[in-house]
């Protein structure tokens, strides 16, 4: 291995906007907060959505080719119903796909796209309910 992820960022003409976005959905919280530069994560060590001020910024317009997406969240929910709700209510706007098996396409507030994805409910290892003894 020659590094680990830092953290994912996105170019954005509102970071703090922005961030606030998708700190709601994720249950993440502010980490750093610049003007032109917001980190979010679930822990105070955990930098894991950065969103950086560009100007002047260009969208990306789904499914376009033109102006490509170039990179999209999957946010895997339990429920479609209350999930498309809360995305809508913060701001998300609903971008149709097809066939949309399993997943519903939406837009951030800046345009870029992501996905709501139907999955299991997948235990995070970092907070497992089994405490382990050493011996």
């Amino acid at each position: 291995m020659i590094g680990r992820l830092e953290k994912t960022v996105f170019d954005c003409p509102d970071p703090r906007g922005l961030a606030a976005f998708y700190a709601e959905i994720l249950g993440m919280r502010v980490l750093e907060n610049e003007p032109d530069w917001v980190v979010i994560g679930r822990e105070e060590h955990m930098r894991e959505l950065a969103f950086q001020k560009v100007d002047p910024y260009v969208a990306p317009r789904w499914p376009e080719r033109e102006h490509p997406q170039q990179l999209h969240l999957d946010i895997s929910v339990e429920d479609f119903d209350p999930a498309i709700e809360a995305v809508l209510a913060l701001g998300a706007v609903r971008r149709p796909g097809a066939p949309e098996t399993g997943y519903r396409v939406f837009e951030d507030p800046a345009g870029h796209p992501f996905c709501l994805v139907h999955g299991r409910k997948v235990p995070d290892p970092r907070f497992s309910q089994t405490q382990r003894v050493s011996g």
